[in-house]
């Protein structure tokens, strides 16, 4: 039986979305936006809430190669290799979609129960005075350690 990834089935980034939009609308966020980068293959959710600009972009590449790693391409199938790539990144496209609006859903649970502050939860992607999200910055300035080697 073929491995099942994952958000495969989805079938609907605009349903996705909308439901993100709601949920973050009845969460008091006073705008809320996506933005598609095909030359990158990644999603951009952008919203505001109390003031804060929130950013995070989510990249339909890693759930390709998960997607091509579980059913990799073979001479039977009735496509090329790169058509098989290609289909992998256009269904990507589709699934982080999904991914974020279940994402975005338990972010805002978690808030709205009390388990996690909104820093808690949203503060990597809290945009900076030079409008770059808060992780970027982290990450540039090296105030992480590195992963351990495992």
């Amino acid at each position: 039986m073929a491995t099942q990834v994952p958000y495969e089935s989805a079938t609907s980034g605009a349903a996705a979305r909308d439901e993100v939009v709601k949920i973050l609308r009845r969460f008091g966020c006073e705008s809320v936006g996506f933005m598609d980068d095909f030359g990158d293959h990644s999603v951009l959710l952008a919203f505001t809430h109390r003031g804060r600009q929130i950013q995070l972009k989510a990249s339909a590449k890693g759930w390709a190669q998960m997607y091509l790693k579980a059913k990799p391409w073979s001479t039977s199938m009735r496509v090329t290799c790169q058509q098989h790539e290609q289909r992998a990144l256009q269904q990507g496209l589709i699934a982080v979609n999904s991914i974020l609006r279940d994402w975005v859903k338990g972010q805002v649970t978690a808030v709205e129960c009390g388990i996690l502050s909104f820093e808690a939860v949203f503060m990597p992607y809290i945009l900076t005075s030079d409008g770059r999200p808060l992780i970027e910055r982290v990450q540039e300035a090296k105030l992480l350690p590195p992963p351990s080697q495992s």
